[in-house]
């Protein structure tokens, strides 16, 4: 498979912001995303309180302690894992869709009938309907997931199509169904005044089996930050590999073959998160966000297609699709935008955070002896703690350019020069 295969979303960003793909504003460009994706990166499932206790981050803390041992293991233990409580996830879901069904047998259907269904309990506004779809659009965010992951998939350019077209109509299907069998239970006032929709749902319908919705709540939460982690994790190893952060995350370690300092990396940028109890203020504005990014990357496949028709594309759709997606996109951003100015005015300042990174880390070519020398002796305490190299770079036919073109990019942040430790030195590639 493709040297490249996850370092798709960045390669998209690079090449569209400007001819160069090695420029100097490409570079700041992906910068800002990496630190957009350190410091906005989860969503809670539930709407958290105002006040709390200082020990209810524990069991979060621990959770996010256990997966990144599972992701560090096995690449195969993560997947099993995400398999598990997907497939959970589902059975819930589809014992809500059941009880659903049920319901409309029974004659339960208040608020599905068209003249209930469509009334308006306050004025109709566009900036709120557009944040409408901003927010609901969450639920179909993994086929973005899945280009950072490409390189763990076998035959990528044949099982990445066939994976979203499989995923995304039938997370559309389960989610449209689940949300029809909420409203036959609850009205869309207790729907909003719900933490955990699921949860009040159970509590109306299943009686003495309610419990079952809060574990599988609790099942999902687990499998969605085990998937997030799996595939950040993997967009700082390819930010990495690029140069936009410290070499030792482009690292894998020598035997298991998982990124650990990237995942580690992760793992401590969510933890931090965790210093607020109010998620709520701190996550309400990653949808802005990220479909700025979707954007951007979205119209890079456009400008791709003009200015370089003839490059290899294994994976080729018509040019319609991207473009409608862009009005649409337009659509969400403008009217968020001008509905919710100070929540996206915070989101895009976080973003900025990047900028003194970027010049420090990437635009600061002359740095100090000391300060290239510290960086140096990091990189190989981080290298001889995790036991991790660079991971070996397959040669073979069509691949030589491929492998110019990386070593090309891989100037690291911080690029460590040479060593003579034979630790490290002969330790074997995997």
């Amino acid at each position: 498979m493709g040297q490249y295969g996850q370092e798709l979303s960045w390669k998209c960003l690079v090449k569209a912001v400007c001819p160069q793909e090695h420029s100097q504003p490409s570079q700041l460009l992906c910068t800002l995303l990496l630190c957009w994706c350190v410091l906005g990166r989860e969503r809670p499932f539930r709407k958290a309180q105002s006040t709390s206790s200082p020990l209810e981050g524990v069991p979060r803390f621990l959770k996010r302690l256990l997966l990144t041992w599972v992701n560090c293991s096995s690449v195969r233990w993560a997947t099993r894992v995400q398999d598990i409580f997907t497939a959970g996830k589902l059975l819930a879901l589809a014992l809500i869709i059941i009880m659903g069904i049920v319901q409309i047998c029974k004659g339960e259907y208040f608020w599905l009938e068209p003249k209930n269904a469509f009334e308006n309990f306050q004025e109709p506004d566009i900036g709120l309907v557009a944040l409408a779809f901003l927010q609901g659009s969450f639920a179909y965010g993994g086929w973005n997931f899945l280009n950072y992951v490409t390189e763990e998939l076998v035959d990528p350019y044949k099982n990445l199509p066939r994976a979203i077209f499989i995923s995304i109509p039938l997370v559309t299907f389960v989610y449209v169904f689940a949300n029809v069998a909420y409203v036959t239970a609850m009205s869309p006032q207790e729907l909003l005044a719900s933490n955990a929709v699921a949860v009040t749902f159970g509590e109306k319908l299943l009686g003495v089996m309610a419990w079952i919705m809060p574990i599988s709540v609790a099942l999902s939460t687990f499998g969605g930050v085990n998937g997030s982690l799996f595939t950040s994790s993997r967009l700082f190893f390819a930010g990495a590999r690029e140069g936009h952060l410290p070499s030792v995350l482009a690292m894998i370690h020598v035997k298991r073959c998982t990124p650990i300092p990237a995942l580690l990396f992760t793992c401590i940028s969510t933890l931090l998160m965790l210093v607020t109890s109010d998620m709520y203020t701190l996550i309400n504005y990653v949808g802005f966000i990220n479909y700025l990014f979707y954007g951007v990357t979205v119209a890079g496949q456009i400008v791709l297609r003009w200015k370089k028709p003839d490059i290899p594309r294994p994976i080729k759709i018509n040019l319609l699709f991207p473009i409608i997606y862009l009005l649409f996109w337009a659509f969400l951003l403008v009217f968020s935008l001008w509905s919710e100015p100070v929540v996206c005015g915070i989101g895009l300042a976080i973003m900025l955070t990047g900028v003194p990174v970027y010049f420090l880390g990437v635009y600061w070519q002359h740095k100090p002896k000391c300060f290239s020398d510290f960086i140096e002796l990091l990189t190989l305490v981080s290298q001889k703690m995790c036991v991790v190299v660079y991971p070996e770079v397959e040669r073979g036919s069509g691949t030589e350019e491929a492998n110019e073109d990386m070593e090309e990019q891989q100037q690291p942040m911080y690029q460590p020069t040479p060593t003579k430790d034979k630790d490290v030195a002969g330790q074997p590639q995997p």
